[in-house]
């Protein structure tokens, strides 16, 4: 049985991680992704040596072409007729200038569809702006939101504007083939990494307009739905420093949630206060409940405790971090979820695989493939996409295109 997008062609421009992530999901699914690289463009996280590179481009073809040669324009320019979809996430501009843009290739491949992942989009004052994960966190407003009161400068940390715009990137990709199913045509898609960080404040934006009320950093609180209590409280230490810390998420929004935590914690006479009796009276009383609990839970052994609340009926969840999650987590286990792929490859070497989390009763994806090292499928994609033999192919690279 084959991949669900077996058959579809997908030429790869995109670099660090908003669009390998998109490429990366639709060569998961069966998707031919040939990755577009070259020995200048290959360094830090864009190169096979960089384990960020190796995360996000599993399962691609590796093709190294020298775009600032004419002649590797040229091959580009071929490939590009070929291709179901061209995809890139550079600043705005840059296929323009090889020649490769929309409207030049789409005059003769109708068919094709080009998403382009700036981080503002096409047009506008801030078009032209670099952007990276921290700063549009920043723009967008996510950095705001996401802190803590009076440390409005901690933000997210991890790169979730990226993997959120690569999500968009993928779903495009699908909704632009199934309007070509339909209409016969292709089409440019602007994906602006800024406008998908905005739309993620979807209730901070609907608060503004209908309550004239600016969002407001608020930690573990939450600002538009009561619950308490909520947040996350430290458990047993299991060694020393930041290493040896353990933490767990508690979130009771009703009452019986509360009623189950105080069976867990055997009806401490602290938990009696009359004040916490109902939802609102712990809402407005958060502080004091916060740190009773933690009291409570630092001689708590952090895992047992998530599973005895659990069983209770309480919502909680283990902090779990990188060792939990790849050597102790029992649903990753059962599910397969890491797995490593059979193939090596220096300097790369055994990788593992964190599975695409979609599981297809027909067209199974079971298929993890590491990582290419740069040119390595030169001469399969030149044949395979632009019929050309060995012959042709060591032509071409002779003449130093590609690199």
């Amino acid at each position: 049985m084959t991949r669900p997008l077996e058959g579809l062609r997908i030429l790869d421009f995109t670099h660090v991680l908003a669009g390998p992530y998109a490429t990366r999901i639709l060569a998961d699914m069966g998707a031919d992704v040939v990755k577009v690289n070259s020995a200048e463009r290959a360094l830090a996280g864009n190169g096979p040596e960089s384990p960020y590179y190796v995360m996000w481009n599993r399962n691609k073809r590796a093709l190294a072409l020298d775009m600032r040669n004419p002649e590797g324009r040229a091959v580009c320019r071929q490939l590009c007729d070929q291709a179901d979809v061209v995809i890139e996430n550079f600043a705005v501009g840059v296929l323009d200038r090889w020649g490769i843009d929309y409207g030049t290739v789409a005059a003769t491949n109708p068919g094709v569809i080009y998403v382009q992942m700036s981080g503002m989009g096409h047009g506008g004052p801030w078009s032209g702006y670099v952007t990276y994960a921290p700063t549009i966190h920043a723009i967008s407003g996510l950095s705001h939101v996401t802190s803590v009161p009076g440390r409005e400068d901690i933000g997210i940390g991890f790169s979730y504007n990226d993997h959120q715009a690569g999500l968009h990137g993928t779903f495009a990709i699908l909704a632009a083939l199934e309007a070509r199913r339909r209409t016969g045509a292709g089409q440019q898609v602007d994906l602006s990494q800024f406008e998908v960080g905005v739309n993620f404040l979807g209730p901070a934006l609907l608060d503004w307009f209908a309550n004239g009320h600016a969002a407001r950093p608020v930690g573990n609180r939450l600002p538009y739905d009561a619950a308490g209590p909520h947040g996350v409280y430290p458990c047993r230490r299991r060694g020393e420093g930041i290493l040896g810390e353990r933490w767990i998420a508690i979130a009771c929004s009703t009452d019986a949630h509360w009623s189950a935590l105080c069976d867990v914690m055997g009806r401490p006479s602290w938990a009696a206060n009359p004040a916490w009796a109902t939802l609102a009276g712990r809402v407005a009383d958060a502080d004091a409940l916060d740190a009773a609990l933690a009291t409570w839970t630092q001689q708590e052994d952090a895992r047992e405790l998530m599973q005895r609340c659990q069983a209770a009926g309480v919502p909680a969840g283990l902090v779990q971090d990188g060792v939990d999650l790849a050597e102790h987590d029992p649903q990753l286990r059962h599910l397969g979820f890491l797995t490593p792929i059979e193939e090596t490859g220096a300097p790369v070497g055994q990788t593992w695989a964190d599975r695409l989390p979609l599981r297809f009763e027909a067209t199974p994806c079971e298929e993890y493939h590491r990582v290419r090292l740069l040119g390595e499928d030169n001469a399969s994609v030149l044949a395979d996409w632009l019929g050309l033999d060995a012959t042709a192919t060591e032509a071409i690279a002779a003449r130093g295109i590609l690199r």
